[in-house]
């Protein structure tokens, strides 16, 4: 079945998010509910009626008897929270199907986020896991790729900070992710045992308030015998910190105070709550999970060795993400902008980083089907002989732009300044005048002046004529998926906020063209072919008339081919004649009758050699698809 539908599944330590992107449109992706919200605590609860119950409904339901909050970790073994996590997913997925909000089956593709910092390993076991939910294709990708594409897809990232470096942190509530996003390949700062979360700022404001508790004994006991009032009273801190972050300025006043409140039983309640001095002091006191260091010590910490390694790689990172919930704590955003300054590195919180990685899940899973398709439209023109045909037809204007130039260039600087060394009488025999006109070829073709007219003509030839008929193949793949025409031409105008204008034809394709055009000359004959213009018709039978008669006198019986050898080896003209014979002028007269004969000789001898022709339509073929391939790679990201 086609998959229709992506489903980008946050399943977070603190809360859980779903959103859902259609494959074939490139509009946002658009939040799902559960319990008419889009988000969810994550909570699973047990009533002994209704099943299981996640999310708010798992919270205030009465009756519930078992309830379980903040379970994602890295997989292990444990059955408790294997079932726990299977369970959660698996009544998530129901509940969406249920609600009709999702295709389902085969149809639906999910893409579950991870810390960046989980291995292979451990995204491998939990996809595993996940599976066992029920639920049939699904993908396990780092939150932090889900960060950069949804910044990327919402319009807050320009192509040049798309593929230069970006900083991700992700301020969950179990971890604290770094990840350096460069070239568009995630690469995870590793700080080794990662647990600076949100949480345990919670549990802090918990502790704190249990331990200033009038009946403190008795809540011990009852959170010993019953784990759902603690779930609950932990999910109330959380909710005094959310409130005292969402208005911290409202709370800098001793007497105000942000508070979450949960009820026992009609007795016994419990009011965590905190203000301005009071978070400063939970922030800087030490926390035994982070090696007795305090979290606001942790997170600096953090970020100055994220800063030392990067520096290490030489890499300053042009922007600063940061997501996650717990980024909405304005205190991270000035230790990160102090750690890393503008303008050298940009900061970019996301406005609803608690919904940030549920979209952009949701666009990976939909990005990455749409470039798998783009790139297999790109190797289908590859292998339908298409770009073949295409440079064979357009090779016989290729020849005819290269003769009149190479043509020219020969007559400058091999046979003009040949003749001339005759005409001074600085070569003695016209089989030495042979030599010379040989070698001078030779030398010319393989000079830089020579390459660069065959390159310009390549390149002209290229823009021309390969690019008009290429874009027509590749015009049609970028409008169908929705990129700017240019990412597939050879164009030197192209706009850099697309692709990278560096990629033109690509000097390998040029380099073999050139080199297959000197060989051909050089080696196919051509360079004899002007020799024998030049001696033949021009010099050896005009010195025949006036030597023929001493020749004839000594008793040689010659044909006309051994006349011309004899002349050609033995015969060395005075100096004072060859002025005379061989005037500047002559010389003028003589290339000017020479050129259209040695255009044509090139073009013959270029258009000979099919077996040539065809090895370069192959090279250039090849180079082609190269430079194309690299295209392909740098625009993909502009899918959509």
């Amino acid at each position: 079945m086609e998959i229709l539908e992506t489903i980008g599944f946050d399943l977070g330590h603190g809360e859980t998010a779903v959103a859902k992107a259609i494959v074939e449109s490139i509009d946002p992706p658009q939040m799902l509910e559960i319990n008419n919200k889009k988000n969810q605590i994550t909570a699973l609860g047990w009533h002994p009626k209704l099943g299981y119950l996640v999310g708010e409904q798992a919270l205030i339901q009465a009756g519930v008897t078992q309830l379980t909050i903040s379970f994602k970790q890295k997989p292990n073994n444990d059955p408790k929270y294997r079932e726990t996590i299977s369970t959660f997913v698996a009544t998530y997925y129901r509940l969406l199907k249920e609600s009709k909000q999702l295709e389902g089956g085969e149809g639906s593709y999910f893409y579950v986020g991870c810390p960046s910092g989980w291995s292979v390993s451990d995204r491998t076991e939990y996809q595993k896991l996940l599976q066992e939910a029920g639920i049939p294709q699904l993908n396990v990708v780092p939150e932090s790729r889900a960060a950069f594409m949804q910044a990327k897809e919402a319009g807050k990232l320009e192509y040049d900070k798309l593929v230069a470096s970006v900083l991700i942190v992700d301020i969950g509530s179990s971890t604290t992710d770094f990840t350096l996003v460069k070239s568009l390949e995630e690469i995870p700062i590793d700080f080794g045992s990662n647990t600076l979360g949100a949480s345990l700022i919670d549990k802090a404001i918990f502790a704190r308030t249990l331990a200033n508790h009038e009946q403190k004994a008795l809540l011990e006991k009852v959170f010993k015998e019953y784990s759902h009032h603690q779930a609950r009273c932990e999910l109330a801190c959380r909710k005094a910190k959310e409130d005292y972050f969402s208005n911290e300025q409202l709370y800098s006043d001793p007497e105000s105070f942000a508070r979450g409140f949960e009820s026992i039983n009609e007795q016994i309640y419990f009011i965590p709550q905190v203000n301005k001095l009071m978070m400063e002091e939970i922030l800087n006191q030490p926390l035994p999970e982070l090696g007795h260091q305090s979290w606001v010590r942790s997170f600096t910490d953090s970020l100055t060795e994220a800063k030392e390694k990067l520096e290490k790689l030489g890499i300053v990172p042009k922007l600063l993400l940061m997501t996650g919930g717990a980024s909405r704590m304005k205190f991270t955003h000035l230790l990160c902008q102090e750690m890393f300054p503008e303008p050298e590195t940009l900061l970019r919180p996301d406005p609803e980083p608690e919904r940030c990685i549920a979209l952009g899940l949701a666009r990976v899973g939909r990005w990455d089907l749409r470039a798998a398709a783009f790139k297999e439209e790109v190797n289908k023109l590859f292998t339908s002989n298409k770009l073949k045909d295409l440079i064979k037809r357009h090779i016989p204007e290729l020849i005819e732009s290269l003769t009149k130039p190479l043509t020219d260039g020969l007559i400058v600087n091999a046979v003009k300044l040949a003749l001339k060394d005759w005409q001074k009488n600085k070569i003695r025999t016209l089989a030495d005048l042979e030599t010379s006109l040989i070698s001078r070829a030779e030398q010319w073709l393989k000079s830089e002046c020579a390459v660069q007219i065959i390159n310009h003509q390549c390149a002209y030839w290229f823009s021309n004529k390969i690019q008009p008929d290429l874009a027509a193949q590749t015009d049609p793949i970028c409008r169908k998926f929705q990129i700017p025409r240019s990412s597939l031409r050879f164009q030197d105008s192209i706009d850099p906020n697309f692709v990278n204008p560096e990629l033109r034809i690509g000097d390998a394709i040029l380099a073999e063209t050139v080199g297959f055009i000197v060989n051909v000359v050089i080696g196919g004959g051509t360079v004899a072919s002007i020799i024998t213009l030049i001696l033949t018709g021009h010099l050896t039978w005009p010195i025949a008339l006036v030597y023929g008669a001493s020749v004839m006198a000594a008793g040689m019986e010659l044909n006309r081919k051994s006349v011309q050898e004899v002349i050609k080896t033995n015969v060395d003209v005075p100096s004072w004649v060859r002025s005379s014979f061989l005037s500047d002028k002559k010389i003028e007269e003589m290339c000017e009758q020479i050129k259209p004969e040695l255009e044509k000789v090139l073009q013959e001898q270029l258009t000979a050699d099919q077996e040539a022709f065809d090895k370069l339509i192959s090279k250039v073929e090849q180079g082609l698809q190269k430079t194309l391939s690299t295209k392909v790679q740098s625009c993909i990201i502009l899918i959509q």
